[in-house]
């Protein structure tokens, strides 16, 4: 069976490093923030091309800390997309403000810039592009957009660690850019994980207060905030990860070249190579007619596959109240009825690439007939 995805393998290669780093916290009696995580916050910071890096205990609580620090709150709109996973609208429904959504460009399957300014109201507050799969959204008419309408824009890369458009990494370019490191992910920790990074002061300095009980000294509490700090033991995980971070990613960008040959004549849509964009493929999907049945042939050839999403945010049950129905968002709906994600890691070997390919080519054949 070829794995969607292979985390043993990739822990295998680091081991030594990761468990002297866990060893190490363990022994420091120190497991909540301290040094492992601010050592972490530098060196991300670093990465991504930013002053400030706030290390959090998830995405979610990322996205929820910047749209917070940025000063949205009840009453306000957030435009975003409903091609995403839950987390994107559930943090904007958290701060009390209201997701209106846009559909995604038919090529990246990223938000369409063309469809943002129609869904702008006096109430819009921020713009909230997700990178979807690894590839950044259409960064600079957005920011003109933002510009233009003096809104925030904060980035979801949570599937976009070290992608880059016109040579800035993701998370560098609106006003905040979140981060999930999920152990699926590219850079993924040991259990739960996210950051924010910014270049702004003033979001930095509100989500260091908002994530830790809104103390600004111990036991004095400035405003009412949350419990998301990181745990030590993952900003030390992820730190040994970050140093590897550069290396999978062009593993992972190999194996897509390497897909990307073998199913050039399949007759199916693949990820979009765009120029000034660098795809880090967290998720490498293609659209395929009667996805289901195809998923099942894959299945039956010992390729295991995910699909990435399947039902869109405006037609999940716990969105019904936003007022969208099906037909709203017709490139989303299709993407969502098609898309099917083929198994990807830095690990995976020519001979499982060759044989996902070969299996997933006589499965649309075959149902071709």
């Amino acid at each position: 069976m070829i794995p969607y995805l292979d985390l043993q393998s990739q822990y295998r290669s680091i081991r030594p490093e990761v468990e002297k780093a866990v060893l190490d916290v363990l022994a420091s009696g120190q497991y909540v923030l301290g040094a492992p995580v601010e050592d972490f916050e530098k060196r991300f910071a670093r990465y991504c091309g930013v002053r400030h890096c706030v290390a959090v205990n998830t995405g979610t609580s990322a996205l929820h800390l910047a749209l917070l620090a940025a000063g949205i709150g009840p009453g306000d709109e957030v435009i975003t997309v409903p091609m995403t996973f839950m987390a994107t609208v559930a943090a904007i429904v958290y701060t009390g403000a209201k997701p209106v959504l846009v559909d995604i460009d038919p090529r990246s399957w990223t938000m369409d810039p063309a469809k943002v300014e129609a869904a702008i109201t006096p109430r819009t507050k921020a713009i909230l592009p997700v990178h979807l799969h690894g590839q950044m959204a259409d960064m600079a008419p957005l920011l003109d957009i933002a510009r233009t309408h003096g809104l925030t824009l904060i980035e979801d890369a949570c599937q976009a660690h070290g992608a880059r458009y016109r040579g800035q990494t993701a998370g560098s370019l609106g006003d905040a850019g979140c981060f999930s490191f999920y152990p699926g992910k590219n850079l993924g920790a040991a259990g739960e994980g996210g950051a924010l990074v910014t270049d702004r002061d003033d979001i930095a300095e509100q989500a260091r207060l908002l994530r830790d009980w809104g103390q600004t000294v111990r036991y004095r509490h400035d405003v009412m905030a949350f419990n998301y700090r990181m745990d030590a033991i993952q900003g030390a995980v992820l730190g040994v990860k970050l140093s590897h971070l550069d290396g999978w990613t062009e593993a992972r960008r190999a194996v897509a070249a390497q897909y990307d040959e073998h199913l050039a004549e399949g007759g199916m849509a693949l990820p979009a190579r765009i120029e000034g964009r660098r795809h880090v493929y967290h998720v490498y999907a293609v659209c395929v007619p009667e996805r289901d049945r195809v998923r099942g042939l894959l299945n039956e050839a010992g390729v295991s596959t995910g699909i990435h999403y399947p039902i869109p945010i405006h037609l999940q049950p716990a969105c019904a109240d936003l007022g969208y129905g099906p037909g709203d968002f017709p490139v989303t709906e299709r993407f969502a009825r098609e898309t099917l994600s083929l198994p990807i890691f830095p690990e995976m070997t020519g001979e499982q690439i060759a044989d996902a390919a070969k299996a997933l080519r006589s499965a649309v054949a075959t149902l071709a007939g």
